[in-house]
């Protein structure tokens, strides 16, 4: 669920926002905050996995990690880095 966004009364969602209170996304509404990853497979499933589904398809993002968060890794973006020579904070 995005910030802003409003869901039918008394929906149970999952949202990667920073902050959670009381009708947030609703009225009656239940929130669950969650990783990127925890987010993506609720999304998936259609409902908040359980440990072991969780730990199932986290098992393909590892697999595959290296190709999936290789955007995080800045400091191996040779862009990023030639840009960044020089800079200070």
């Amino acid at each position: 669920m995005g910030n802003q966004a409003q869901v039918r009364e008394g929906a149970t969602v999952v949202s990667t926002s920073t902050r959670n209170f009381p009708n947030r996304l609703g009225k009656n509404t239940n929130v669950f905050l969650a990783s990127a990853e925890l987010a993506a497979i609720a999304s998936k499933l259609g409902h908040i996995p359980t440990v072991a589904e969780y730990h199932e398809a986290m098992g393909i993002v590892n697999k595959d990690g290296a190709a999936i968060y290789k955007y995080l890794n800045f400091n191996q973006i040779e862009e990023y880095v030639e840009n960044a020579k020089g800079v200070t904070a």
